[in-house]
């Protein structure tokens, strides 16, 4: 196949028209270049962000500060297997999937934070 493509492009060159490249052949170069850039400035830093919320989750004891997708700040009062039950305010439980969870502060980083 390369052959035959050789032998055409010297044909036309000895004919005098001018030889032409093949016009798919550099374009995809600056799409190739793209979705690189892409992945490394949206795509790998989101997935690492996300690894991380999901260990500190995991890592997540009664008594932690949490603030959730609603915006809702509250304490740990309970952990379950996929939801964790919040204490908003005196004698108010709310129950919430723990996936709703969208920041997690631990009683050790609150307290070395406050002195």
């Amino acid at each position: 196949m390369t052959d035959i493509l050789t032998a055409t492009a010297s044909l036309l060159a000895e004919n005098g028209a001018p030889p032409s490249g093949n016009p798919l052949g550099a374009s995809w170069v600056p799409l190739v270049l793209m979705v690189v850039m892409f992945y490394f400035l949206l795509i790998r830093p989101q997935q690492r962000q996300r690894k991380e919320l999901q260990k500190r989750i995991d890592a997540m004891k009664t008594g932690d500060r949490v603030v959730t997708t609603a915006g809702i700040h509250a304490l740990v009062h309970n952990i379950k297997d996929k939801t964790v039950v919040l204490k908003v305010a005196e004698g108010t439980m709310i129950e919430f999937d723990k996936q709703a969870v969208a920041a997690v502060h631990s009683k050790e980083s609150a307290a070395s934070t406050a002195k």
